[in-house]
């Protein structure tokens, strides 16, 4: 109990508490009730409600009393939300007051007056009943009071009063409750634009559908950048005004608002008109939707309880509906309504709302071209919608459009139910392949798992198998292509050869020119560039020299590659790549030999030298020594022309000197002579 600021203020707690427990029972409903002639305007559900007194924001009436009773649901306790407490002030608020007792635990909070307010906007109780007492006399000014509730279930209740700007932060979640609507606050905008942020927070959310005043309701928004212009409209029973810019615009967030399209259109009856010019107009039902341009929908004047259904094509959660007149060439508009639905199209339905007492008339359109918006809370669930018009203008004529969204299809869980493993008898031909393990049940919620395992482990063997057949084909790419750069490309020679290419290291000569000995040795045939034609027959010296390759082209299996060419005058394609076959007989060419005299020596191109002497040596220049331009003297073809010998006098007569003779590399070639067949 909370104490006054004396023995006086304490003694007039206990006087009021006393009146109030005078006033007898009500005979009140769960949610409460109300008593007294100084009552304003009052809204009490279980969950939540609104209260105020007479003639509230005006000033209160002398001489008026009013009790409410506050009930909640068992197992919750109730909180209330002081809205305005302007009571006339006076010393320990003798005059007018404001007392909140709980008779049966004997606790009181208060008097308020203006003078002696609440200490906070929420007051939280720990019982789930409330007697509200509400006391005035002679007094001057005050708009009196005005108070919420809801049940502690709801801890972020607010008053009717609470505006867009009392927030900072952009994202708001409050609890509204019930009979906000008719409280007097001002409201900015429409549900398409957002409101203005000065506009009272819960009766916006009336204006925009997102609760239902008879209800009250958690509302969720977001505060974002504010526009130049905020559009009216009317809407749920109320009227919003037309707003300029402000820094900030409050955007309620409804999860099932979008546009429902209309499969098809009925009508109990439509107008067939014919004008003063004779003209034809027809009000037929297609002509009902929202967004078709001219005329609307009309009934036929004559006909009696005239109604308009519309056709979803399947069931849907229908939110609201958006009406609309005529157009603004005709004036004709329905101002109230009332709504059924259906889901065969043969047993209806009508609408009664939260209350659930009666069927809920809905208000319509005040002109003929403004569109009016009404929302269904709780929706409704259905595939046919039909509108029967109560009242209207002139002529019942309608133009509208459903909102809502699709059904959530939500399939139950089936329970879980183990499988037993069941024997079943095996042929004995087969016994290792299906023979039953017993015991062993797949559970169905690791199957998933179980199937993503396998799913990653056979991806991570593919892989590296993928990975192991690259690595083993570049490998066997790459041995090719070595061999390749041990020949030639389209007739070019490799003038730089690498180790996997050279078969033989031979350290190179000292002198700039190469001495080839008369004596037969066999020389390193890697180093001897063979030309792009078939190489030809090497003279042999002696039995144990090496015999030179076939004239014949080789055969693909003796590993064949491309020749090489000994200096850059040979013209790839200037003669045959592979030499003519040889005749039948004999298969081979046979080398001339003439009978040599006892004595002498045989030069490797058969110059004959006297005995005694020293044997003649021939100096070759190696390839690309020769002068730019020079041919060489035995021409392009490479045979061995006569010899040109220099000589120079010696004492002993005409026998040349050794010393003195040289011999020019077209001369005498290395070792290679070609024969003409026999």
């Amino acid at each position: 109990m909370r104490a006054g600021g004396g023995a006086a203020r304490g003694a007039l707690a206990l006087a009021l508490l006393r009146r109030c427990l005078l006033l007898g029972p009500l005979g009140l409903r769960p949610a409460g009730g109300q008593d007294g002639d100084g009552c304003g305007h009052t809204l009490l559900t279980p969950h939540s409600g609104t209260l105020s007194s007479k003639n509230y924001p005006g000033t209160y009436p002398n001489h008026t009393a009013c009790r409410w009773r506050l009930r909640a649901p068992p197992g919750t306790s109730l909180l209330l939300a002081f809205g305005d407490v302007d009571l006339e002030p006076s010393e320990h608020c003798a005059r007018s007051s404001l007392l909140l007792a709980d008779p049966q635990a004997g606790t009181a909070y208060g008097p308020y007056c203006r003078n002696a307010g609440p200490a906070a906007p929420l007051l939280v109780t720990n019982s789930s009943t409330v007697t509200v007492l509400f006391n005035s006399t002679s007094h001057r000014s005050g708009r009196g009071l005005l108070l919420s509730y809801a049940t502690s279930q709801h801890p972020d209740l607010v008053s009717c009063l609470v505006r867009g700007t009392h927030y900072t932060q952009e994202h708001i979640s409050v609890f509204c409750p019930a009979g906000c609507k008719d409280i007097d606050g001002d409201i900015w905008g429409n549900p398409s634009q957002g409101y203005r942020d000065t506009s009272v927070l819960c009766k916006a959310a009336v204006h925009g559908g997102v609760i239902a005043d008879e209800l009250g309701g958690q509302v969720t928004l977001s505060r974002e950048k504010g526009i130049t212009l905020y559009e009216s409209a009317f809407a749920n029973g109320l009227h919003s005004k037309r707003g300029s810019l402000s820094e900030k615009r409050l955007i309620f967030h409804k999860a099932c608002g979008d546009a429902l399209e209309v499969a098809a259109f009925n009508a109990s009856s439509w107008w067939h008109e014919v004008d003063a010019l004779g003209q034809d107009r027809a009000w037929a039902a297609e002509r009902a939707a929202l967004g078709t341009t001219g005329h609307s929908w009309a009934a036929e004047p004559s006909s009696e309880a005239a109604w308009l259904e519309l056709d979803l094509g399947t069931r849907r959660n229908v939110t609201g509906i958006i009406t609309k007149g005529s157009s603004e060439q005709y004036d004709y508009y329905v101002t109230s309504y009332r709504v059924s639905s259906s889901r065969d199209g043969k047993n209806w339905r009508p609408y009664r709302g939260s209350g659930g007492q009666e069927d809920k008339v809905f208000e319509g359109n005040s002109d003929s071209h403004g569109e009016v918006s009404n929302a269904f809370i709780p929706p409704i669930v259905a595939r046919y919608v039909r509108i029967t018009p109560q009242s209207w203008h002139q002529h019942v004529a309608l133009k509208v459009a459903l909102v809502g969204c699709q059904m959530a299809r939500v399939r139950a869980p089936r329970p879980y139910v183990p499988s037993v493993p069941k024997e079943v008898a095996v042929p004995t031909s087969h016994p290792a392949s299906r023979t039953p393990i017993p015991g062993i049940a797949l559970d169905p919620e690791k199957a998933g798992s179980t199937l993503l395992v396998m799913l990653l482990i056979g991806g991570f063997v593919l892989l590296c198998s993928s990975l192991l057949l690259l690595a083993f084909l570049c490998r066997r790419k790459r041995k090719p292509a070595a061999e390749l750069n041990c020949g030639i490309t389209k007739g070019y020679p490799k003038l730089e050869s690498s180790q996997v290419c050279s078969l033989q290291s031979l350290p190179p000569p000292g002198s700039t020119l190469a001495s080839f000995p008369t004596a037969a040795a066999p020389g390193d045939l890697s180093l001897t560039h063979s030309p792009e034609y078939a190489e030809p027959d090497l003279l042999q010296v002696s039995p144990s020299s090496q015999t030179g390759p076939s004239t014949f082209k080789p055969l693909p299996d003796e590993g064949y590659t491309l020749p090489l060419v000994v200096s850059h005058y040979d013209v790839p394609g200037k003669y045959h790549e592979y030499a003519e076959p040889l005749p039948p007989e004999p298969e081979y060419a046979t080398p001339f030999s003439e009978p040599e005299p006892t004595g002498t020596r045989r030069s490797p191109c058969g110059i004959t030298g006297h005995p005694g002497s020293l044997p003649l040596r021939y100096d070759a220049p190696r390839p690309g020594e020769l002068p730019t331009g020079e041919l060489p003297p035995w021409g392009l073809g490479g045979a061995c022309t006569t010899p040109r010998a220099e000589r120079t006098a010696s004492p002993a007569g005409d026998v040349p000197s050794p010393e003195g003779s040289r011999f020019q590399l077209g001369d005498c070639p290395l070792s290679h002579v070609y024969h003409e067949a026999l």
